[in-house]
């Protein structure tokens, strides 16, 4: 008896897999391979960052030297904006980009590791924050690691108490030397008007509740 053969569209379903699936293979087994020697590093563990974010006194940052172990970990800035690394010593962070603090540190590793590869990861953001203080809740700092209103700000403080003037809260600002102030009225924004007030907060900026 004579077999039949698939029909042309099963078999070439059938093809489309079997090289698909070698295709996945070959491209994980790729991965897997060992990355050659002066790859940049890709350590984990990192948060993430605003886009105008600059490093400040507090943040975490791991400091990851390509194939040096020894040269590499986690510092915390301190409060003069320095960090102190192995071998290079102290170094200015503060104000800088992690991009831009990465490439100095590979400029100034080179002279001691050939080729060297530094990679800078932040692992903590602990410089920017905000302030909420008077009749609420929970008052003190906040983190802030991403866009947040005054409104969210005094939400992260658990919320005005029974005795606040929340007609009259004010933000104080530090712009150059000079602090300027911004109205908030919560009752309104909290029913839904005037809603241009609710601005986004700064870094250092300061939620007065009376």
């Amino acid at each position: 008896m004579t077999r039949r053969l698939p029909q042309t569209p099963l078999l070439l379903a059938l093809v489309i897999c079997v090289l698909g699936w070698n295709v996945a293979k070959a491209e994980a087994e790729q991965a897997q391979q060992p990355q050659p020697a002066g790859a940049p590093a890709a350590p984990a563990g990192g948060t993430s960052v605003p886009t105008d974010y600059t490093i400040g006194p507090e943040d975490v940052l791991g400091i990851v030297v390509w194939r040096e172990p020894d040269l590499s970990g986690d510092v915390t800035v301190r409060p003069d904006g320095r960090i102190s690394l192995p071998v290079i010593g102290e170094v200015q962070a503060a104000s800088m980009t992690p991009i831009a603090l990465q490439e100095q540190l590979s400029a100034a590793y080179r002279k001691y590791v050939t080729d060297a590869n530094v990679a800078v990861v932040v692992r903590a953001i602990n410089s920017r924050k905000v302030f909420v203080t008077g009749r609420v809740t929970t008052p003190g700092a906040h983190p802030l690691v991403g866009p947040l209103t005054i409104m969210q700000a005094i939400a992260l403080a658990g919320g005005v108490t029974e005795y606040a003037d929340s007609k009259n809260i004010s933000v104080l600002r530090n712009e150059g030397g000079q602090v300027r102030t911004f109205k908030f009225n919560y009752k309104d924004v909290a029913k839904g008007k005037n809603l241009e007030q609710n601005i986004r907060l700064l870094p250092g900026d300061t939620v007065v509740v009376p």
